[in-house]
């Protein structure tokens, strides 16, 4: 296989981007589902939330302040067990705690403006063909007796004829995206020293190895800037932070940066925000839009477009395969010193562990196929510890 072109595209969306709120609530829900029934029943029971979707609000932003006008709606699209046996399960009151701790801890001001629609159902999956008087298996999956008639306590099954994709190294402008992204929308020296910058940080970037042109957008929280002239004096920082990481990480590229390329500043058409999100003002998030199970968005190298956000960790391909497929491109990549690409794709009914197909790129011609194949083997025996490790630890997928 020959080398991957050294151009890349790079886009990365930040904590406080819609579409990243999506993805992480979805998951966030999902781990609060799986620790439940787990504690309750000794198995995580049938669930999937990886459909929701938030609506933004209305807000009004003004200089030193700003106020919401209409909630934010979320939309818990999905489908979940509610009962074991005889014991009810508290769906909505695990949802709505889940939720409302997601938000106060990523934007707080929404705490109080949150419209929550449970749209979970208990429907079983197709192929429940009634014949007689007996109950089709499949019925009982989202309405089980007991965690015995959960079929994959048995034997795990892909739920689905899926891909999951992973490659590995990244090179020096996809660590760059990543760490520059981070830096403006999450918990950093930046941020604790500047609370006007806001989360919702998009950044979509072009490098060449000699050139590296960056689009980034950084939103400023309203009561934290008094006037036009702050905001505009709160760019020149952000700016100096960019240049001062290029230098340290890009060494000997020409990297130029467009920040907030929609400003207008003589009209106050700015990216000013009253909770540091677009979320807060008609914008959407959906799972499954955001970045990818590494963090980026790379549409020059291998990807695919599931939303593993949400999924269930137990037998759900659209996420297993995905993280399996990351992993073990890295090992391989580790492995050979060189470029890896690793496909599985799922066959729905077949064995999780024994994928339909797998598919192995190695930059590296002379590479080992015997420990090639020892360590996809290794990598396809980890499903259960994996799913042990989505559940108590949690694993942030994009």
């Amino acid at each position: 296989m020959s080398r991957p072109d050294s151009t890349a595209i790079v886009e990365r969306k930040g904590l406080g981007h819609p579409d990243t709120l999506a993805d992480h609530l979805a998951e966030r829900l999902s781990r609060a589902y799986s620790s439940y029934t787990l504690d309750h029943f000794g198995a995580v029971l049938h669930h999937n939330f990886d459909k929701l979707a938030l609506l933004g609000g209305a807000c009004e932003v003004r200089y030193g302040g700003g106020r919401m006008t209409s909630p934010v709606r979320v939309l818990v699209n999905g489908r979940a067990a509610r009962v074991c046996g005889d014991e009810v399960i508290p769906v909505a009151e695990l949802v709505d705690a889940e939720v409302r701790s997601f938000f106060a801890e990523r934007l707080p001001e929404l705490t109080d403006h949150l419209d929550i629609v449970y749209n979970i159902t208990s429907n079983s999956s197709p192929g429940a063909v009634i014949t007689g008087d007996s109950v089709p298996e499949r019925i009982r999956w989202f309405n089980p007796r007991s965690i015995d008639d959960l079929r994959e306590r048995r034997v795990r099954l892909s739920n689905d004829t899926s891909l999951g994709t992973g490659w590995a190294p990244e090179n020096a402008f996809e660590s760059f995206v990543r760490e520059l992204v981070n830096r403006f929308s999450g918990r950093s020296e930046f941020t604790l020293a500047n609370p006007w910058c806001g989360s919702d940080v998009k950044l979509m970037g072009y490098w060449d190895e000699d050139l590296a042109d960056v689009v980034l957008c950084v939103p400023q929280k309203s009561r934290f800037v008094g006037s036009r002239g702050e905001y505009v004096r709160n760019l020149e920082v952000v700016l100096e932070e960019c240049y001062r990481l290029a230098d340290a990480r890009l060494p000997g590229t020409n990297v130029r940066f467009r920040l907030n390329a929609r400003d207008v500043p003589d009209r106050d058409e700015l990216y000013l925000t009253h909770t540091g999100s677009s979320i807060e003002s008609g914008d959407e998030g959906v799972v499954g839009r955001g970045n990818r199970v590494n963090g980026l968005i790379t549409p020059l190298r291998p990807m695919n477009l599931e939303g593993a956000n949400g999924k269930n960790p137990v037998y759900h391909v659209g996420k297993l395969y995905n993280i399996v497929a990351q992993r073990l491109a890295e090992r391989l990549s580790d492995e050979t010193g060189d470029h890896a690409e690793v496909h599985l794709v799922s066959l729905t009914g077949q064995r999780l562990d024994q994928p339909w197909r797998v598919l192995v790129r190695l930059s590296d011609g002379d590479a080992d196929v015997d420990k090639v194949q020892a360590l996809v083997a290794d990598a396809l025996a980890e499903f259960p510890a994996l799913t042990d490790e989505l559940v108590t630890e949690g694993i942030v997928l994009s």
